[in-house]
């Protein structure tokens, strides 16, 4: 949680990727605290420096709730929050737009999000592959994607808050070009960022400064 650009009220809320933690972000860290008046990261549950209780039953459901909770910890509930998101991080990001179109898991909350901004989404186009090493548990996300896909791809289809998808045509997990073309189909109102050939599934980490300059430039076309 860092506080940066003065004479800014923009807040943004990363939201890291599967199977690794806030720590992803620490290459374009300096270059958001100064657009953003302040800079948030978590570690979600089972992941990084976070509890990893046993048994749990890891739901993209609770880690939405966790992200919720947090904007009510800081005192961030009245703030449109700008949400910046990576893999894993896209799916909680998609059940928080839904609960912004809908009111809420409990319809109880009103709209808070500004933007959303994703890199890939894996197992769109692509089925994920299971991660060695990894509880089971948390590699439940998998089959929750399944289970609740009319859901999460629906929110992205009926949201009014400006998507945009910042992408890298070597990711494995979302294949260039059939990924891009299904995306653009689906989210016609949706921008794209493609970034260069040689750019995976990390693009924050593999071009920072790329991955910023497409962020900061969708951000500041609003």
């Amino acid at each position: 949680d860092s506080s940066g650009a003065v004479g800014s009220s923009d807040v943004v809320i990363l939201l890291h990727g599967f199977p690794t933690s806030s720590y992803d972000w620490s290459k374009i860290w300096e270059g958001l605290t100064q657009r953003f008046h302040r800079v948030i990261a978590l570690d979600f549950l089972g992941f990084g420096f976070s509890d990893k209780p046993r048994p749990h039953r890891y739901s993209i459901l609770e880690q939405a709730d966790i992200v919720e909770g947090l904007v009510r910890h800081l005192g961030l509930r009245q703030h449109r929050i700008n949400l910046l998101s990576h893999d894993y991080g896209d799916t909680v990001a998609q059940e928080l737009l839904h609960r912004d179109d809908t009111g809420g898991r409990h319809g109880s909350h009103p709209g808070l999000l500004a933007q959303v901004s994703m890199e890939h989404i894996p197992g769109w186009a692509a089925p994920g592959s299971p991660v060695t090493g990894v509880s089971l548990s948390v590699l439940q996300y998998i089959n929750q994607r399944k289970q609740h896909r009319k859901r999460w791809v629906g929110a992205l289809m009926s949201t009014s808050v400006p998507l945009h998808l910042i992408y890298g045509p070597l990711d494995p997990v979302n294949p260039h070009p059939e990924f891009l073309q299904l995306y653009k189909k689906v989210l016609p109102s949706s921008t794209v960022s493609v970034l260069d050939d040689h750019i995976s599934h990390y693009p924050q980490l593999e071009d920072p400064m790329g991955f910023l300059n497409s962020y900061l430039n969708f951000i500041n076309s609003f």
